[in-house]
C-alpha cells in the first residue's frame, strides 16, 4: 500500500467525517460496475478487498478506494460497422440514408456493440489525514483527482476542500535552487529535470539521469528557461519529482522503510495495515517540510 502520486488538497477546518460516518456517506455511491449499454462505472469499492469495509483507518488515517470500469469500444470499430449497416439500408431503399437516419444508425450499432465491449478495469486510492488535514489522491492526472471529487461530492455533498498552494511558485523554487546546486532544508537534488522557456513555443531542454550541478544547466537558467520537474530526494528516505503545478510524482520509498513494515506484519493484514501507516508518517512529515521550503501555504 504505497502511493506512487500524490495529487495534493487541503481538508477545511469543518471537515468532521469519522470513520464510521464517512463509510455511511459513501454507501451511497458503491460501485455496482458497467450495465450492457454503459460506457463507464465509477462507485466506492473496499481498498483492501474486505466485503463492506469502505473505509481503512490506521490511528486515524482514513483510506478509501474508487472503482472505475470503463467499456473499451474504438470510435473506428463503430463506424466500420454502422458503414457496414448504412451501405445496406441504401441499397434496399435506393438512397443514401439521411444525417438523421446516419446517426440513428451509429447510436444503434454502439448501443448493440457495447456489451461485447472488452472492459478495463482500475482503483483509484485516496488518503484522508484528519490529523494534519490532508487528503492526497494516488493519480498521476488531474483528471482522475477530478474523478474522485466528483465522486466524493455525489456522495458527501459539500465537499470542504481545496488544492494546496505555497507562497512560493514551484517553478521559481526549484528553479533557484538548480541556481544555488543544493536544494534546502532535508532535501537533496537528483539528476532529473525539465527546463522550459516562456516563449510562445515553450521550448523545453529534459535531462534523465544527469549531474545537475553543472554550467550548462546555470547557462539554460541564465537564458530565461525555469524548472518545471524536478526530481528530489527528502531525509534520504522518500525519492520523488516535483513538477511545476505542485504534483509529487514517481514517489519511491527506500527498501528499509518497506522492510520496517515487512518486520511489524505477521499476516497480510498486519502488512496492510503497517504498510499504510509507514507511509502516512512519512509522507505527512514530506509534505509539512515541501511546504515550508516553498514558503509556506498561500491563499
Amino acid at each position: 500500500m504505497w502511493f506512487r502520486n500524490l495529487q495534493i488538497f487541503r481538508l477545511g477546518s469543518d471537515w468532521n467525517y469519522s470513520t464510521e460516518a464517512l463509510a455511511q456517506a459513501l454507501q451511497t455511491g458503491i460501485f455496482q460496475g458497467c450495465g450492457a449499454t454503459d460506457r463507464t462505472a465509477r462507485g466506492w469499492v473496499p481498498p483492501r478487498g474486505e466485503d463492506g469495509e469502505l473505509v481503512f483507518s490506521v490511528a486515524r488515517q482514513q483510506l478509501i478506494a474508487l472503482g472505475v470500469e470503463q467499456k473499451l469500444l474504438p470510435v473506428s470499430v463503430v463506424r466500420q460497422y454502422a458503414q457496414a449497416k448504412l451501405e445496406q439500408i441504401e441499397v434496399a431503399q435506393g438512397y443514401k440514408p439521411g444525417r438523421k437516419q446516419r446517426r440513428e444508425i451509429t447510436d444503434q450499432v454502439e448501443s448493440e456493440l457495447l456489451p461485447r465491449a472488452f472492459v478495463k478495469r482500475g482503483l483509484t486510492y485516496v488518503w484522508i489525514d484528519p490529523v494534519n488535514r490532508w487528503l492526497l489522491v494516488d493519480a498521476s492526472s488531474p483528471t482522475r483527482a477530478d474523478e474522485v471529487m466528483e465522486q466524493l461530492k455525489l456522495s458527501l455533498g459539500e465537499l470542504p476542500l481545496t488544492l494546496v498552494k505555497t507562497q512560493v511558485a514551484p517553478a521559481t523554487a526549484m528553479t533557484q535552487w538548480l541556481a544555488a546546486g543544493e536544494a534546502p532544508g532535508s532535501f537533496t537534488i537528483d539528476r532529473d529535470c525539465e527546463l522550459q522557456a516562456a516563449a510562445d513555443e515553450r521550448p523545453a531542454v529534459r535531462y534523465v539521469r544527469h549531474s545537475l550541478d553543472s554550467e550548462e544547466v546555470r547557462n539554460h537558467i541564465a537564458s530565461g528557461k525555469s524548472a518545471t520537474r524536478l526530481a528530489l530526494t527528502w531525509n534520504d528516505r522518500v525519492s520523488f519529482v516535483l513538477t511545476e503545478q505542485l504534483q509529487v510524482k514517481k514517489v519511491s520509498f527506500l527498501d528499509m522503510i518497506k522492510e520496517d513494515a515487512e518486520r511489524q506484519a505477521e499476516n497480510a493484514d498486519d502488512l496492510f495495515a503497517a504498510n499504510f501507516t509507514l507511509m502516512c508518517g512519512e509522507l505527512s512529515q514530506l509534505l509539512a517540510q515541501l511546504v515550508e521550503v516553498l514558503g509556506g501555504e498561500g491563499e
